[in-house]
């Protein structure tokens, strides 16, 4: 009972102060009033990891030998793990990035790929992954920036989002493992900045 009084606590706080850690620092998203389509991309490069800032090289090798010292895993449960990271970075991170985006916008359709005379770049810059155990979890926070730019002169930014420590507490579904961590918190982003977008478009 106690530990469920936690999550629930847990979850209060983040649904308090998530929209804190996300915040418009220029510019404003008026220019997609008109627009059906933006395109969206997410950048997942030199991210920096943990509150020590080491590189993401660093944090796989620390996970590695993790695993690797566990007698109930092993080299084989090792290259599961890094399969599917390798994963979550080039496909699911994009893809619950969009479903966030889409979960509340009917005037724009949001996608990967497509040509669109705008586009939405996150960019990631620092992670802390959260941990799971049974019952209780630490929720991944992430920092970065959005930007929306001209697809064709991606120097020309109309508007930037900050996201600072931006965390949230995922399902038991997506906790046990960082990435799924890390996609959960792609896909409240995405739900967060749809509403915003929402609000300014009005």
């Amino acid at each position: 009972m106690r530990k469920l009084l936690l999550l629930f606590f847990m979850m209060m706080i983040t649904a308090v102060f998530g929209q804190e850690k996300m915040k418009l620092v220029s510019g404003d998203f008026g220019v997609l009033k008109d627009q059906s389509v933006v395109n969206v991309e997410l950048k997942f490069e030199n991210v920096l990891f943990m509150k020590e800032n080491i590189t993401e090289a660093q944090y796989l090798e620390n996970r590695k030998k993790q695993v690797l010292d566990n007698p109930k895993r092993g080299e084989a449960a090792w290259k599961e793990w890094s399969e599917e990271w390798e994963k979550y970075k080039k496909e699911d991170y994009i893809d619950r990035l969009l479903k966030g985006l889409n979960a509340s916008s009917k005037q724009i359709s949001f996608k990967k790929e497509t040509p669109a005379k705008y586009t939405l770049i996150l960019n990631t810059k620092w992670v802390f992954p959260g941990w799971h155990a049974g019952l209780i979890a630490m929720p991944t926070a992430m920092s970065g920036d959005i930007q929306l730019v001209e697809t064709e002169n991606p120097s020309v930014v109309l508007a930037t989002v900050e996201l600072n420590k931006y965390d949230r507490f995922s399902g038991m579904d997506v906790t046990v493992m960082e990435y799924g961590r890390l996609a959960a918190a792609y896909e409240s982003i995405g739900k967060v900045l749809s509403r915003q977008i929402k609000r300014n478009l009005k």
